[in-house]
């Protein structure tokens, strides 16, 4: 690697879209990176030379793809990768890795897949904001976290733009929208007294559906997301605030203290007070605090 910029995000508990790594590297000739696969949505926009991409798809079919400057590509959580250098033209290119609840309902509205996950954005212009957005959230690491997840709001939008699908409203299938409801109405009511009973009425459909798509969507039930949703809510304000443990519980749908201590102890190991007194390293709560369950960030440095 001749040059290069990296930058591991801290454990902050964002449900919606969290920031994990981004860097900047200037490739030697032939270098490469894999096979390996990765925990979270992981996108290279290449800024000038070219290199080649080895990616399979959900059935195991491998794709190759030759990738040149102004273009980017997205690796999808659990895909098998090897990427690598021109020799000639080595590629020097800008990345950034995410997830988080909105990402994969964004991403559904473009044309992006495992099969095809080259990104060749609308216009000249958009390709330099969406790059101008990058290099600010990889070199600006002393702002503060709010600030560079409102440019990585903006780094979606310039992605999902140039590669969403026309023909999104005819193919948006009935599943796709109960989903999107009964993550809304998780969303909006958690810190009410509410059901996966109540959850499934709001969205009309029974709680056997409901518990069915969200196996399929999120590989979880509609009851084990919820308590991780409220329990990812519940750390943020045992980390952040002088609530006591009886008010944090009623924030988060508990209006008994005991119910909400026992929760909380079954999903985490141990007391909300013992939690608050002695918290784990930040990378262990961002782990336990994902509603989806999914694997730690790799927490090497990306080359």
């Amino acid at each position: 690697m001749v040059e290069d910029s990296f930058y591991i995000f801290p454990g902050e508990n964002f449900i919606d879209l969290k920031p994990y790594q981004c860097g900047w590297e200037k490739c030697r000739s032939g270098h490469s990176y894999g096979p390996t696969t990765r925990n979270h949505f992981l996108f290279h926009y290449v800024v000038r030379g070219k290199g080649t991409l080895m990616a399979n798809g959900p059935k195991g079919t491998g794709n190759t793809f030759h990738i040149d400057g102004g273009h980017g590509f997205l690796i999808f959580p659990g895909q098998i990768t090897t990427y690598f250098a021109d020799n000639n033209m080595p590629w020097e290119y800008s990345w950034v890795e995410f997830d988080g609840l909105k990402v994969k309902e964004a991403l559904s509205r473009t044309t992006l897949t495992p099969e095809s996950p080259i990104f060749t954005p609308e216009s000249s212009k958009a390709g330099d904001q969406m790059l101008e957005v990058m290099r600010y959230i990889t070199h600006n690491k002393d702002q503060s976290l709010f600030n560079l997840i409102g440019h990585l709001y903006l780094f979606m939008d310039y992605l999902t733009a140039s590669s969403r699908r026309d023909d999104i409203l005819r193919s948006i299938k009935l599943q796709d929208f109960y989903m999107r409801e009964a993550l809304n109405i998780i969303e909006q009511k958690y810190s009410m007294d509410i059901s996966v009973e109540d959850i499934a009425e709001r969205c009309g459909v029974s709680r056997s559906y409901l518990s069915k798509i969200f196996k399929e969507n999120m590989k979880s039930s509609p009851k084990d997301f919820l308590t991780s949703y409220r329990m990812s809510k519940a750390q943020s304000l045992l980390l952040n605030t002088e609530l006591s443990v009886a008010d944090i519980g009623k924030s988060v749908g508990y209006s008994n203290q005991l119910h909400f201590s026992r929760a909380f102890k079954n999903f985490c190991g141990v007391s909300p007070r013992q939690w608050k007194m002695n918290p784990p390293p930040a990378e262990e709560v961002a782990k336990t605090a994902e509603p989806d369950a999914a694997s730690p960030s790799q927490t090497e440095k990306e080359t």
